[in-house]
């Protein structure tokens, strides 16, 4: 976990034109960290709403309860939902007898 890893997500988010990133992390940011992910500006939403470009949360946050921050008119943009499929009939299946197994 280094500044590094933390400007290669400020190169990816610009790369996929991504408004917001989050990099998740075993120990709490380095001081480095906090301050390359701060220079990757803010995000401001069509509500007025501001968002850290690149947010550092650290697994034991996370644990904690708290989730990266973004605007709740687009929550539904980041997940895309799986289409509906109809599950096949099921079919009546039977065991092979064991020895030893009663009828």
């Amino acid at each position: 976990m280094t500044v590094s890893q933390v400007r290669d997500l400020r190169g990816v988010l610009s790369r996929e034109k991504a408004e917001i990133g989050v990099f998740l992390c075993f120990e709490p940011p380095t001081k480095p960290m906090t301050k390359e992910a701060a220079e990757a500006g803010l995000y401001k939403s069509s509500d007025g709403t501001t968002y850290a470009r690149v947010q550092i949360l650290s697994i034991q946050e996370i644990l904690e309860g708290r989730q990266p921050e973004y605007p709740l008119h687009r929550r539904d943009a980041t997940f895309k939902k799986a289409p509906r499929s109809r599950p096949a009939a099921a079919e009546n299946l039977t065991l092979p007898l064991l020895p030893g197994d009663d009828v």
